[in-house]
């Protein structure tokens, strides 16, 4: 295929070129691997400015979206590239390749850089999904760190960098300028631009900026960042968000409410405690899906009602292509035994999925939320249950809500149990606000 780029995906382009260092955050669906792509092309065999390439990215970006790219577009037919996962045997053999581009996933970073036995000899990395690389004390974060200094070409690609506020840019930036705009200690970024916000004497659990934090931090690391959203650059479908409620009967919402203020459940199959508010929250996130696990692992079904507003989903669809987007492992069992679903997990299935064969398909969004194309298999996701992370949440939407949606409209579904924790959920994420503080206002209002 012949690539015309956007006026925006040329600009893009000719930046990270220009820019030694460089944060690209280019909102879902506007082309982030193939810009970067064209540029390593360029900086390789034309300016050859480049040499040897490592992209990081999550495991399926890195083995499924990032060759399909290269194989996908004409002016990148010459680039040799090699996928890095697997078992180790696996692993080592695709070092052997020396590849003009090494792809590897994020979780065997560390392994590359400390015990593969091959030299780190990469003078240009790019992050793909920048965020994962948001936790300084990461080990992935601290074995990049070490061979940083040997790198001269940094990218990172995202399209939400700060997705749980703007203590996370500190880790990100760090990697790629190396302190340079925002500090080289998370102690002095912090003392720069926060103050302390909930505390116990003193521990102090998390910071709020200071009311002229955002503006200043974005002044700093202004000359090496681009910022596109899509919407501004592109004609994307509509857009419709909408509710489907379902209602607990009597006893089930009494046997809600008993969890709820008295943080323990007696149950003929076992007895499920709350012992904290975090989990207290994940709790009532089980039971208004439908199931909850006891003390001892056990799945305790309570109700059906989201498994029936799913098969009235299912069916009122008529055969049209649903994606359900699920988050406990007992929501995933309860669907698979009542309805002929396929889970999203291979190379295959993304394939069959995106060429129609697949008229049910279920994905976790914590493992399909980032990079992967499946917006030519349907346009409609359903959320059996709901995330806190605004990130994910997202990214799994942007999943159909994307450049080469060929629907006019996209429609996001959320399965919402009425009087239940999936309606503060559903409203954080709608609103926006900051996974943390909605957790913990929603834990504060439960209790």
């Amino acid at each position: 295929m012949i690539f015309s780029p956007h006026d925006y995906q040329a600009y893009a382009i000719d930046y990270i070129k220009e820019h030694p260092v460089a944060a690209v955050l280019l909102d879902m669906g506007l082309g982030k691997t193939v810009i970067s792509l064209t540029a390593i092309a360029d900086l390789l065999f034309d300016s050859f400015e480049a040499h040897r390439i490592l992209v990081v990215a999550p495991l399926r970006v890195a083995r499924d979206t990032w060759p399909a790219e290269i194989e996908k577009w004409e002016h990148l037919q010459h680039l040799t590239y090699s996928v890095v996962v697997g078992a180790p045997k696996e692993r080592r053999a695709a070092l052997m390749v020396r590849a003009d581009i090494t792809i590897i996933n994020r979780e065997n970073l560390q392994w590359l850089i400390e015990s593969s036995g091959f030299p780190f000899d990469y003078d240009m990395v790019v992050i793909d999904e920048l965020s994962s690389f948001k936790n300084h004390k990461a080990k992935r974060f601290q074995a990049l760190m070490k061979v940083r200094p040997r790198v001269k070409r940094m990218v990172g690609l995202t399209g939400t960098p700060s997705s749980n506020g703007l203590m996370d840019l500190w880790a990100e930036f760090k990697l790629l300028d190396m302190g340079h705009r925002l500090g080289r200690f998370i102690t002095q970024y912090r003392n720069d631009y926060f103050l302390p916000d909930k505390r116990n004497g003193q521990i102090i659990y998390s910071y709020k900026p200071m009311p002229y934090a955002e503006d200043a931090i974005y002044r700093k690391i202004s000359d090496m960042t681009i910022s596109m959203k899509s919407t501004d650059h592109l004609k994307m479908p509509e857009l419709v968000s909408s509710r489907y409620e379902v209602k607990l009967s009597e006893a089930e919402a009494q046997r809600y409410e008993d969890l709820k203020q008295e943080l323990i459940l007696q149950l003929p199959e076992g007895e499920v405690t709350a012992a904290n508010a975090a989990s207290l929250t994940g709790k009532l996130a089980q039971l208004a899906n439908g199931a909850i696990y006891s003390d001892d692992g056990d799945t305790v079904e309570f109700h059906d009602r989201k498994l029936d507003a799913l098969e009235d989903l299912i069916e009122a669809a008529n055969g049209k292509p649903l994606l359900v987007a699920y988050w406990f492992k007992h929501d995933l069992q309860r669907i698979k035994q009542r309805f002929e679903v396929r889970e999203i997990k291979s190379s295959r299935d993304i394939t069959d999925w995106n060429a129609g064969k697949i008229p049910v398909a279920v994905i976790h969004p914590a493992s399909a939320g980032h990079g992967l194309n499946l917006q030519a298999g349907g346009s409609t996701l359903i959320w059996f249950g709901l995330t806190w992370s605004l990130e994910l949440y997202q990214q799994t939407n942007a999943r159909l809500w994307r450049q080469g949606q060929t629907a006019g409209t996209v429609v996001i579904q959320h399965l919402v149990t009425k009087g239940t924790i999936d309606e503060r959920i559903l409203k954080a994420l709608s609103s926006k606000e900051l996974t943390q503080n909605a957790l913990i206002d929603a834990v504060k209002a439960t209790l």
